[in-house]
């Protein structure tokens, strides 16, 4: 294994492998969310990434590959939210998403209770609109 792709390992094993009670009820909340607000079950992809939906990209030198609508990683010490960096207005959300830090594709978060989930919905909605956008207009 080590290719971006669905792993077949069940969710729940991922999270009640989490190092505290925190963290896996942090993840099961946002389990809840994600496929609540996406209409997909979750799908665990290399390397534990709880994913949900799947579409087809092809990068700008023409690389294609499958990756979900949208994901979260659960890890030991921050939580992944994997936002597009692209996204319309990106900046003023994270502003309001309260607590967080940012890496290439991610923003990190140490525990839900540190950011205003309905800013991370509407985080999701946009990003889910705008790979909707794109698969639709091919």
């Amino acid at each position: 294994m080590g290719k971006f792709e669905p792993t077949g390992q069940k969710v729940e094993d991922i999270i009640n492998n989490l190092a505290s009670n925190r963290k896996i009820e942090d993840a099961n909340i946002l389990v809840d969310l994600y496929k609540r607000l996406s209409g997909y079950k979750p799908v665990v992809w290399y390397p534990g990434i709880i994913g949900f939906g799947e579409y087809t990209y092809e990068t700008e030198s023409g690389i294609k590959g499958q990756s979900p609508i949208i994901a979260f990683t659960p890890r030991k010490n921050k939580i992944s939210l994997y936002i597009d960096r692209n996204l319309q207005d990106r900046e003023n959300l994270l502003k309001k998403l309260g607590k967080h830090t940012q890496g290439a594709s991610c923003v990190y978060v140490n525990r839900l209770q540190d950011i205003n989930l309905e800013v991370l919905e509407e985080i999701l909605i946009k990003s889910m609109r705008k790979i909707e956008k794109r698969e639709n207009n091919g």
